[in-house]
């Protein structure tokens, strides 16, 4: 199963549009959609023409508690649906299946062509959600803002929206936006039990097994990318620590 990634060349990005345009607008005006609002696939399906024609925002519930999240429409996402909405029944699904159908696109179909335009320009990490990792990937490059992506995805945590976009965790942020009950959460964490200690421990103890393996005559090149790799964000991790007060 390969791991779907954000598209962050913009060049392949307008090219990728661009193909899926080619193959019906229906799939590129619900490619735009998803990159510009952070929208899931199975949302953008629900919707009907009425429902998004002429919005400046939609409501939508999103994971297994049907949390409510508002997501904003950009102005020029907002021309290209109207012109692609105009003329046309408010009470149709705004993506059909086929024309001869009032079906709504299944997720099915919008996956399949979603991956038939990355196979056809060599890209191997699309998916359904493509769309919304490239929307959360391109806002925070432009904002910098992790936790607005955290609460609109619904992500438990910051790191878990930085493995989501692909990008290291930002630790001077993170110790910038804790909260002082936060930090007290933390230390009584850290305290019981010398939780910290022994997370500090376990680390070490990996990073000790990991420095006897250096000297495995047995270990390919494969291995010591992935410690290379394993160090430079522990680098990046405590210098940031450091800067941090």
């Amino acid at each position: 199963m390969n791991w779907v990634a954000p598209i962050k060349d913009e060049e392949t990005l307008e090219k990728f549009k661009a193909r899926l345009r080619e193959m019906d607008d229906k799939y590129y005006i619900m490619f735009e959609i998803g990159v510009g609002t952070g929208l899931q696939l199975q949302e953008i399906l629900k919707f009907k023409n009425k429902d998004i024609r002429g919005k400046d925002s939609i409501e939508a519930n999103i994971g297994t508690k049907n949390i409510k999240r508002t997501f904003m429409i950009p102005p020029e996402l907002k021309e290209i649906i109207n012109k692609y909405t105009e003329g046309k029944d408010p009470d149709a699904y705004l993506i059909l299946g086929h024309a001869s159908s009032p079906a709504a696109l299944s997720r099915e179909q919008a996956y399949r062509a979603l991956k038939s335009a990355g196979k056809s320009m060599g890209l191997t990490s699309i998916g359904a959600q493509t769309m919304r990792k490239t929307f959360a990937w391109r806002y925070y490059k432009t904002t910098g803002d992790i936790y607005y992506l955290q609460n609109l995805l619904n992500h438990a945590s910051p790191s878990i929206t930085y493995r989501y976009i692909g990008e290291k965790p930002n630790v001077e942020v993170y110790l910038r936006k804790m909260t002082p009950e936060e930090n007290e959460r933390s230390r009584y964490i850290l305290y019981t039990d010398d939780n910290g200690k022994k997370r500090i421990d376990a680390l070490m103890d990996m990073l000790g097994e990991i420095r006897k393996e250096m000297d495995n005559p047995l270990n390919n090149d494969a291995y010591f990318g992935k410690v290379d790799c394993l160090l430079k964000e522990m680098e990046d991790l405590v210098a940031n620590f450091k800067r941090t007060k």
